[in-house]
C-alpha cells in the first residue's frame, strides 16, 4: 500500500486545496520547478504571513518526502538504537501540531493522537510497518494540521498565553513550529535517501 498522503491543507488565504503530490522530477531526485507545489508565487506581507509561508512549505515537504513509499519503507528505522522513522516523524508532528496549537494556544487539554502517558517516545516507538498504522498516522496529521490552521489566523502575534510556570508570546510558539518542522525535515532528508537514494525536493 502506498502512503495515503492525499489530504487537506490550507493555503495562505485559508482556502482549502489538495495536499501536494510529486508529479514531475528532472533526474528522479529533484522536483521540476514548474510543478513544485511549494512555489506558489505568493509574496507574504508582514510577519504573520511570512511565518505561515514557511510553515506551509515545510508541511508540504514532509508530504512530498514520504510520497510513493509503502508501509515497511515508511516505518524503516534509522541507526540503532534510535527509533526514528519517516512514519514516526509523521506521528510526532501530529502530536506537535496538537500540543502547540490546541493545548497551548487554544487552551484545550486533550491528549495528542499519539501520546501515551508515561511513554515519552510512543509516537516513534509504536510506528509499525502496517497499512493501518500508516493510514492512521496520515489521517491524524492532516486532521491536526487543519485544526491548527483554524486557530492560526485568529492569533495575535503579540499576545502572551500561559505556559508552564509563566507565559509565552504567540510569536515565539509560531517560530518554534517552523523550527520544529525544519529540524525534522533534515531527518527526513537522510531517512528518505537511505531508503531509495532520493535527495533534493
Amino acid at each position: 500500500m502506498k502512503s495515503p498522503t492525499r489530504g487537506r491543507l490550507l493555503d495562505r488565504r485559508g482556502s482549502r486545496r489538495d495536499s501536494p503530490r510529486v508529479t514531475s522530477v528532472t533526474t528522479g531526485l529533484w522536483v521540476d520547478p514548474e510543478h513544485d507545489p511549494r512555489t506558489t508565487g505568493a509574496e507574504p506581507v508582514g510577519e504573520k504571513e511570512t511565518v505561515w509561508e514557511y510553515l506551509c512549505r515545510y508541511r508540504m515537504t514532509l508530504v512530498m518526502k514520504c510520497e510513493g513509499l509503502d508501509s515497511a519503507q515508511l516505518a524503516r528505522r534509522s541507526v540503532p538504537p534510535s527509533s526514528l522513522s519517516l512514519l514516526g516523524i509523521v506521528r510526532h508532528l501530529a502530536d506537535v501540531e496538537h500540543h502547540w496549537f490546541q493545548r497551548v494556544l487554544n487552551g484545550q487539554q486533550t491528549p495528542g493522537p499519539f501520546e501515551l502517558p508515561g511513554v515519552p517516545d510512543h509516537d516513534f516507538d509504536a510506528a509499525l510497518p502496517t497499512d493501518a498504522c500508516v493510514t492512521e498516522a496520515w489521517g491524524e496529521w492532516h486532521q491536526a494540521v487543519d485544526a491548527s490552521d483554524d486557530v492560526f489566523w485568529s492569533l495575535d502575534m503579540d499576545r502572551e498565553v500561559p505556559y508552564q510556570d509563566g507565559t509565552v508570546e504567540v510569536r515565539d510558539i509560531l517560530i518554534h513550529m517552523v523550527e520544529e518542522y525544519a529540524r525534522h525535515m533534515g531527518h527526513v532528508d537522510l531517512l528518505r535517501e537511505c531508503i531509495d537514494g532520493r535527495t533534493g525536493l
